[in-house]
Order: structure tokens, then sequence, then C-alpha cells
């Protein structure tokens, strides 16, 4: 059984790491694939990251819209252009979905200084 540290301990890694901690292998493959995709063309990197938070964002993955905001930011997107690959999502996948994942996209933000 668990203690209420560990539970803490585990809640505080993001569960990428998480992922990455407990099937080493099988994560060292899939970043070989987002590599791979990464290197794919026609896109500059802030576009691809963009693209992300928008995909994210129909997911209702509100944790991967907070680690693909930190990337678009660290890539040079601005709040208007982060939050607004949130929002296009309006029409096509509800009012819902995007107030899910607003306030990810800003925490993603907030997290990587300027």
């Amino acid at each position: 059984m668990m203690n209420n540290k560990d539970k803490k301990n585990i809640m505080e890694k993001n569960p990428y790491q998480i992922f990455q901690e407990e099937f080493p292998d099988l994560a060292g493959r899939f970043n070989d694939l987002v590599d791979a995709q990464r290197s794919l063309e026609g896109m500059d990197p802030k576009t691809k990251q963009l693209v992300n938070i928008a995909i994210q964002t129909a997911n209702r993955n509100s944790i991967g819209v907070k680690m693909h905001a930190q990337m678009a930011k660290s890539q040079g997107a601005s709040k208007d252009e982060i939050l607004g690959a949130v929002v296009m999502n309006l029409h096509l996948s509800g009012l819902a979905t995007v107030l899910d994942c607003l306030p990810a996209a800003l925490e993603g933000l907030e997290s990587v200084k300027d």
C-alpha cells in the first residue's frame, strides 16, 4: 500500500516522466517516433507546436495542451497564437473542450520564463 508521501511524489511528476521511468524501452521507441515527426519538413517548429496544441485540445488533453504551450512559447509563439490554437476548436469540439484546455494553456505559458 502506498503512503501519502509516495502518492504526493507521484502526483508532482508529470505523467510523461512516469511513463519514461516505468517503461524506459517503450518510451525510448516512442521518443524515436516523435523525433521522426519533428524532422518532417513543411512546418517550422513553432507551427508544429501550435498544431499539437489544437490536436491536444480536440482530445481534451489538458496536460498535453500545457506541455505543448510550454514548447510553443519556447519556439517563439505568442500568447495570442497559443490561446488561438485552443479556441480554434470551439466550433469543432465545443465550448466545454475549450474551457477544459484554456487554463492549461495559460499555465504552460506562465511556467516558461521570458
